[in-house]
């Protein structure tokens, strides 16, 4: 198992805590809701990037042909699940805009509008490398990915 698998689990674990010591825990407001929703389709996401470091690292044959043949069948829904948490993100930021402004002097909003721009950057060379495919988008893809998850774990911190 890679490494990832177990980051990601721990990052859902630590969200989902987050979510439910949350005061309002009840009745979830809706820029939460969006946030965990946006939250969930990028992990989903990210967890292909899980799958194939286990393919590269895993030294069983029939592991790596389980792993390629999953990662298969996700393959062609993995741009949309990507924009469609773009967009969702943006809602979630909207929401958030609409209530609070933009408070720039506040860690929390700081660093969502830079995971919001790095998200928009995973989007864009995710569909830029459908039409030509090459390996600095393709290194820019998986460097955004990195990025945007550890952006997030400081997000969901503060």
């Amino acid at each position: 198992m890679s490494k990832w698998f177990v980051l990601n689990i721990m990052l859902l674990i630590f969200v989902i805590y987050k979510l439910v010591i949350h005061p309002l825990i009840p009745t979830m407001p809706l820029p939460i809701v969006f946030g965990f929703l946006g939250f969930l389709f990028f992990l989903f996401n990210w967890t292909r990037h899980a799958v194939f470091s286990t393919i590269r690292d895993v030294p069983n044959r029939e592991t790596k042909i389980k792993f390629a043949n999953l990662s298969k069948k996700v393959l062609p829904f993995h741009k949309w699940v990507g924009t469609s948490a773009l967009v969702i993100i943006l809602i979630h930021a909207g929401f958030i805009i609409n209530k609070y402004g933009f408070p720039w002097h506040y860690g929390k909003f700081v660093t969502g509008v830079i995971a919001l721009v790095i998200l928009a950057s995973i989007v864009t060379t995710g569909w830029m490398r459908l039409f030509r495919p090459t390996i600095t988008k393709r290194m820019l893809h998986i460097y955004f990915g990195v990025s945007l998850f550890w952006l997030i774990v400081i997000h969901i911190w503060l």
